[in-house]
């Protein structure tokens, strides 16, 4: 039973990887304040954003399959050195967005514990995760801290949910597509951390870590939708349990210690605790995980290789943790806005890696017999043209005016 359990979990990996990655403490954050302040009424952002993450995992697992080199030199080799640069530039850009949240999230967690300042902690986290990519075994580590972390939060907000007694008409409510007056960046911000085109990216890589071959796709394709469902149920968990326990009392989240009430009918006064032990679960394995993502494919962008024992790529894996650890210190404190913003904002480089996703899966040369078919477009296209009105809605909303 042990071992069966055991080669499961080690199976799920590439999987459980690419959705940890997906909820880091940006996740958190909104899912919880979107709870708070509006109850279950965005539960069907999560559904959607899983759906469209499901059908690109999907894409680039099959890519990774196909294809005999890493997805940043087929698109080197089939549209050019500078398309290559470019979405390995992006996507450079949106992992270091999110990592701002983590390196500070990882910090606040023990900081407003220990009533002591943010930036030592940043420091020795940050330094810790720049210390585990120097191990052999790295992607057996990064694999293992995942499901250890996705595993913790699953259970304590799985029993928090059961104790908050959530009314189930209202849950079943939020599955109806509504937006609230109020609530658009903070939906763009959810939608933009569940729906992460860098991690669906990311999977063709993590199946080529993976050794698997053209045969285990059925197995690969499982195997990662599986890993997004959960991810999915955690974040819809965290938002069921806000709306329960938050909202239905009026409550609003403006400080990372306000985010632990949503554990008070487990945990009760020791709610902060528990939430902190999570908190730093989602924001450590992301960090270590967000920052291999930005740094590999910036690495494999210019031609460096994508292989994370190799030298260069450590080093722009580091700097991807140094770019996060020196915002959060220059910060110096829990900067909630400025998280919100992070999230929302990585959407307007998405479309793009999108792009390119749907056109290698869909090279007859580079896929053979994996060619994606009509039927398997057709979500993709309709998660491009929602991506891509978002991006242009939050460039004219956020941005120019």
């Amino acid at each position: 039973m042990r071992t069966t359990l055991s080669n499961r979990l080690r199976r799920l990996g590439p999987g459980l990887i690419t959705a940890a990655l997906i909820f880091g403490p940006g996740s958190l954050t909104i899912t919880t304040k979107l709870g708070a302040g509006f109850g279950n009424q965005h539960l069907w952002v999560i559904l959607l954003a899983a759906i469209f993450m499901i059908a690109y995992t999907r894409l680039t697992t099959r890519i990774g399959l196909a294809s005999e080199v890493s997805l940043l030199e087929t698109i080197r080799q089939r549209y050019g050195r500078w398309a290559a640069i470019l979405i390995g530039l992006f996507i450079f850009i949106i992992t270091a967005s999110f990592q701002t949240g983590n390196s500070v999230g990882a910090g606040v967690a023990f900081s407003e514990l220990t009533g002591t300042p943010l930036a030592p902690w940043v420091l020795l986290f940050c330094g810790i995760a720049i210390g585990l990519l120097f191990f052999r075994s790295f992607y057996k580590i990064l694999e293992r801290i995942m499901i250890a972390m996705v595993l913790l939060m699953l259970l304590s907000f799985f029993i928090t949910l059961l104790l908050s007694r959530p009314d189930p008409l209202q849950v079943l409510s939020g599955l109806i597509p509504s937006l609230p007056a109020g609530s658009t960046l903070l939906s763009i911000a959810l939608f933009a951390s569940s729906f992460s085109l860098a991690a669906a990216f990311y999977q063709a890589y993590l199946v080529s870590e993976k050794g698997w071959q053209r045969e285990d796709l059925k197995t690969a394709v499982g195997e990662s939708r599986e890993g997004i469902i959960i991810l999915a149920l955690l974040s819809s968990m965290i938002l069921i349990c806000a709306a329960a326990v938050l909202h239905r009392q009026g409550l609003s989240v403006n400080t990372a210690s306000d985010l632990g009430l949503a554990l008070e009918p487990l945990f009760g006064k020791s709610a902060t605790y528990a939430f902190m032990t999570g908190f730093f679960a989602a924001s450590f394995s992301s960090l270590i995980g967000n920052a291999t993502i930005g740094g590999a494919m910036l690495a494999d962008a210019f031609s460096q290789g994508k292989d994370l024992r190799s030298g260069t790529v450590r080093g722009f894996i580091v700097s991807v943790i140094v770019i996060g650890g020196g915002i959060a210190i220059y910060f110096g404190g829990f900067p909630l806005q400025l998280i919100i913003f992070a999230q929302a904002f990585t959407i307007i480089f998405a479309p793009i890696a999108a792009v390119f996703i749907l056109l290698i899966a869909n090279n007859r040369s580079i896929m053979g017999n994996l060619i994606n078919d009509t039927a398997g477009n057709i979500l993709p296209l309709i998660a491009l043209v929602v991506t891509l009105f978002l991006a242009v809605y939050h460039i004219l909303t956020s941005i120019l005016l």
